[in-house]
């Protein structure tokens, strides 16, 4: 199949690409959707008009280390009455410290919407 018949190797829109950081994915927690080695493009613009979604990935700042950066699935909708708190898992259990191990992620910790991988090369396309 070609890219454009799939749509999965479309180059992400210019305006999206402005508002991106790039993650870099260096952990086995998010196996088989994520590997150790993906570079990631995530949307900081995307939760200003609108919470988060169950499915969504999201990148945020570890809520025991702030200075490292984490990647995982919004598991269950943001929690109104913990201040919007997120509960995150990763897809792999056994390999995750996620919302099992240090609770609610709390909104402003989090960095933005992982929503295009943009390497290795063969892996690139949309993660929405």
């Amino acid at each position: 199949m070609s890219p454009r018949s799939t749509g999965h190797r479309t180059p992400p829109p210019l305006g999206r690409r402005l508002r991106s950081l790039t993650f870099n994915v260096v952990d086995e927690s998010m196996l088989p959707v994520l590997k150790p080695g993906d570079r990631i493009l995530v949307d900081t613009a995307a939760y200003r008009r609108e919470p988060p979604q169950v499915g969504d990935l999201v990148v945020f700042r570890d809520p025991e280390e702030p200075r490292r950066r984490l990647i995982k699935r919004v598991s269950a909708p943001p929690d109104l009455a913990a201040g919007g708190g997120l509960f995150v898992l990763g897809t792999a259990p056994e390999r995750s410290r996620d919302s099992r191990s240090f609770g609610l992620v709390p909104p402003d910790l989090v960095l933005g919407k992982a929503w295009f991988r943009t390497g290795p090369i063969g892996r690139e396309g949309s993660l929405e």
